[in-house]
């Protein structure tokens, strides 16, 4: 990623889930800056810190996926901490047989926009109440909190796009539904504050990515389908 586009990317507009964060936040800097007590005016202070974290948390830059309609794109911004033959979801109906998941930890840094990896058709969402572990350890795909999501592709293969939360995360938002039809990059959700996004890819597909890889949410090759 170029200066140009990193700068773009913090001054990126914040996503409508940072509303009543902002709101919140922006209150408190007016009521406690404004007025003489030293106390209420270290609150707003504090608060204006907040204001800022915020805007820069839930920026929502724009993306530009391929052009090709015969790739897994990377559902999140972050770090692959794993790439290993995983089974997919009990709850999302995908059969045992192991296949390929690419793990990516999100920090409180990255943009925690999460975007579709292809197109398709959401079939089956299931979330589960969890632990809040280092979203970075493997067993946290099975022990944390969590949302799970499967994604039929137009050929009628399966994908699955899991939101797990982490040690500061305590909520998972997901604006996608049952029956949605979806385009490659599209958003579907976002984790505050920390994560990680597990993406399990079809039978017989094949990685390209690698274990410490940044990924560019909507943007990034994960692998051919």
């Amino acid at each position: 990623m170029s200066l140009i586009q990193s700068i773009k990317s913090v001054l990126a507009p914040p996503h409508r889930a940072a509303i009543p964060f902002l709101a919140l936040t922006g209150g408190l800097t007016v009521l406690g800056r404004a007025t003489p007590w030293r106390a209420t005016r270290l609150i707003g202070n504090v608060a204006l810190g907040g204001f800022a974290f915020c805007l820069y948390f839930f920026r929502d830059p724009k993306r530009f996926p391929p052009a090709r309609t015969d790739l897994a794109l990377a559902p999140a911004d972050g770090r692959v901490v794993s790439v290993e033959l995983a089974t997919p979801p009990a709850a999302l109906g995908m059969g045992s047989d192991p296949v390929w998941r690419v793990a990516t930890f999100l920090s409180v840094l990255n943009v925690h926009i999460n975007r579709m990896p292809a197109a398709g058709t959401v079939t089956k969402i299931a979330y589960h109440a969890g632990q809040f572990l280092n979203a970075s350890l493997d067993k946290a795909s099975d022990l944390n909190e969590r949302n799970e999501v499967r994604l039929t592709l137009e050929d009628g293969r399966h994908m699955a796009i899991v939101q797990i939360a982490g040690l500061i995360a305590r909520r998972i938002v997901c604006y996608v539904e049952e029956g949605s039809t979806v385009e490659p990059g599209d958003r579907f959700g976002l984790i505050r504050f920390g994560s990680r996004t597990d993406l399990y890819l079809p039978p017989g597909v094949t990685p390209l990515v690698s274990t410490g890889q940044i990924m560019v949410g909507g943007e990034t090759v994960i692998a051919h389908l």
